[in-house]
């Protein structure tokens, strides 16, 4: 009889595009959302956890500009529901919410979700399939005063959470405008159209001259291959790109300079109001051009928006991979989308909001040196004699109960040189001792663990040699002790 073969071991990797999160970076996003929160909440928002999963009917067109079906999401066939999928973002499960809902919700709706979000996309460098979202909408308020609120909670929130004035810059614009530079170009063939759009959205990356030659015969790119234009005439390219290159010296300048490249278009016209508006309401705020300006170059989802649009790029540079100088970019975008609750309730509702991509922020902290490094572990209480569990058990139960982090060791506490090592790769800042000659004496033995590893890096530290790295006080005297000695190093 044939041995019968065993089943091969399971490989334990994470599947490509995901990844794990230890201590410090739970505990950073932790506290990034718990902030974020609390300035949504201060705007008047309300929290909203919609469910992870919808249907695919109710997420419609997956991601915004991508037409494929089912392209974009992890989707799989339900015995009830048919296909469903996991959310790719936080504002679709939105638009279903509110349909559902509408007769019991306040008008406007204001909410606020945070959470992860999954995209079935190819993953690169930073680029992950599960990510974590912080949005916050408005369903229901017509005015541009919703758009112009959320700009400046934005602005509010990156501040908050650590990037400070200088660093960052909110940049507004409106799709109308763009709409009516369309409009003023005369262009009939919507192929055409959409080949513009693409083209407008290229601009960050090839600037004003390789806008110019993809909209007419086309280009070199940088690995050499030939691509080819939308072949437009110089006069048909010319609002585009007075359009792309109308930011002026004040927001001014900038409205007067758009309101030449839409021509005579009316709906041109009211997405220049609607900016105009904004920028009057952020100026009575307080929110000046250092922390908001209006810039046409921003193009978010050109089929996903419908007016006003803003992105949060953060302007400080940091070294990429290969040392080279880059500015950080964006960390959050949002805008203006009237047509998606359309979708269930079949009349317009109007909608805007933002999207904080909470990774990309808390990495851009972490290569300012804002946040990052290790957290401080837990005070360890050794055990030195296993029948006595008890007594270590009152302890870290006093510890406790004073705020202070602490565990009892419970590994096998045969080697207590292993108990250290174990503190040590916690990061624990004191180990308790507490044997049977001190237990008799009635007394505890408490190591600062941080000044013994500053001691042992170097003897010749003339600041911390003369203090003492262990310490013996009475057992009565356990939590004030260890409270002493976390404040020395807070």
């Amino acid at each position: 009889m044939a041995k019968e073969k065993k089943a091969p071991r399971p490989r334990a990797q994470t599947p490509k595009g995901f990844r794990d999160y230890f201590g410090t970076e739970v505990t950073e996003r932790a506290h990034m959302l718990h902030t974020i929160a609390g300035v949504y909440h201060r705007y008047g928002f309300e929290a909203l956890e919609s469910s992870a999963v919808e249907t695919v009917e109710a997420l419609g067109k997956f991601l915004p500009d991508v037409d494929r079906p089912n392209e974009g999401v992890f989707a799989w066939e339900d015995d009830d529901d048919g296909w469903v999928a996991l959310r790719y973002d936080l504002t679709a499960p939105l638009a279903r919410v509110y349909a559902q809902h509408r007769n019991d919700l306040p008008t406007p709706y204001r909410r606020y979700a945070m959470g992860p979000v999954w995209r079935n996309e190819k993953p690169g460098p930073g680029r992950f399939r599960q990510f974590y979202q912080c949005d916050a909408d408005t369903v229901g308020a017509p005015s541009v005063a919703a758009d112009a609120e959320i700009c400046a909670m934005l602005s509010d929130t990156l501040e908050e959470v650590g990037i400070p004035r200088g660093d960052y810059l909110v940049r507004v614009n409106n799709r109308k405008v763009l709409n009516g530079v369309l409009e003023t170009m005369g262009l009939s063939d919507d192929a055409q159209q959409q080949a513009v759009l693409r083209t407008i959205d290229k601009f960050d990356k090839v600037g004003e001259s390789g806008v110019r030659e993809l909209l007419g015969k086309g280009r070199l790119d940088a690995s050499g291959a030939y691509i080819d234009g939308v072949g437009l005439s110089d006069d048909q390219a010319a609002p585009v790109l007075a359009f792309l290159t109308s930011k002026g010296t004040d927001a001014g300048a900038t409205l007067a300079n758009l309101r030449a490249a839409i021509g005579g278009s009316a709906i041109g016209a009211e997405g220049v109001d609607e900016l105009e508006q904004i920028a009057t309401l952020l100026d009575a705020g307080g929110y000046g051009s250092t922390r908001i300006e209006i810039d046409p170059s921003v193009v978010r989802g050109l089929g996903y928006y419908t007016g006003p649009v803003f992105e949060a790029e953060l302007t400080f540079e940091i070294l990429d991979e290969k040392g080279r100088k880059r500015q950080f970019g964006s960390v959050s975008g949002g805008g203006r989308y009237d047509d998606l609750v359309k979708r269930f309730t079949g009349q317009s509702v109007p909608a805007t909001g933002v999207s904080i991509g909470v990774d990309r922020l808390l990495a851009a902290l972490r290569a300012k040196g804002r946040i990052g490094g290790t957290a401080q572990g837990p005070v360890v209480v050794t055990v030195m004699d296993k029948d006595r569990m008890a007594d270590y058990q009152a302890m870290v139960a006093e510890l406790r109960n004073a705020g202070i982090r602490a565990e009892v060791y419970l590994g096998n506490p045969k080697n207590f040189g292993n108990q250290l090592k174990y503190a040590d790769k916690r990061e624990s800042p004191v180990a308790v001792i507490e044997g049977g000659d001190e237990k008799d004496r009635g007394v505890v033995q408490i190591k600062d663990l941080i000044l013994g590893a500053k001691l042992a890096q170097s003897a010749s530290l003339e600041e911390w040699k003369e203090r003492p790295s262990q310490y013996e006080v009475p057992r009565d005297q356990l939590v004030a002790k260890v409270r002493e000695i976390l404040s020395q190093w807070a």
